[in-house]
């Protein structure tokens, strides 16, 4: 499964200057309830829900989301192999947490930090 961080989410929602491959959307695809969050506060923040919306809620549609549960946020608190962000860290947890359920995660990000941190969880890279 892919694990789909907001950069992506966002670069395909927003037509940015990188665009993930259509591949993608062909994939099962999840995240943590983050992302919603995440990517709604960004188009909001560029007041563009009423000719975004739809957009944004057929993609949070089709994403499986992982609950911000106690066992996530419980490993959220643990240190990582480098100093990671808030976000960052929720994202690597909730990754952590599929993984100890059995699940094999690729992770599809454009946010170079997030991936380095990824790497040194052994969590592959999605290629964009």
């Amino acid at each position: 499964m892919i694990y789909l961080d907001s950069s992506v989410a966002l670069a395909h929602l927003l037509a940015e200057d990188r665009v993930p491959p259509q591949r993608l959307w062909g994939e099962p695809l999840t995240s943590s309830r983050l992302l919603e969050y995440e990517v709604w506060t960004r188009i909001h923040g560029r007041r563009l829900a009423g000719s975004h919306g739809e957009s944004v809620r057929a993609l949070i549609g089709r994403v499986a989301l992982v609950e911000l549960a106690p066992p996530v946020l419980s490993r959220a608190l643990e240190p990582f192999a480098r100093p990671v962000r808030t976000l960052d860290a929720l994202h690597l947890a909730s990754m952590e947490f599929l993984r100890t359920q059995g699940q094999t995660v690729e992770l599809a990000t454009y946010d170079a930090r997030l991936a380095q941190a990824a790497r040194d969880l052994k969590v592959p890279l999605y290629k964009l």
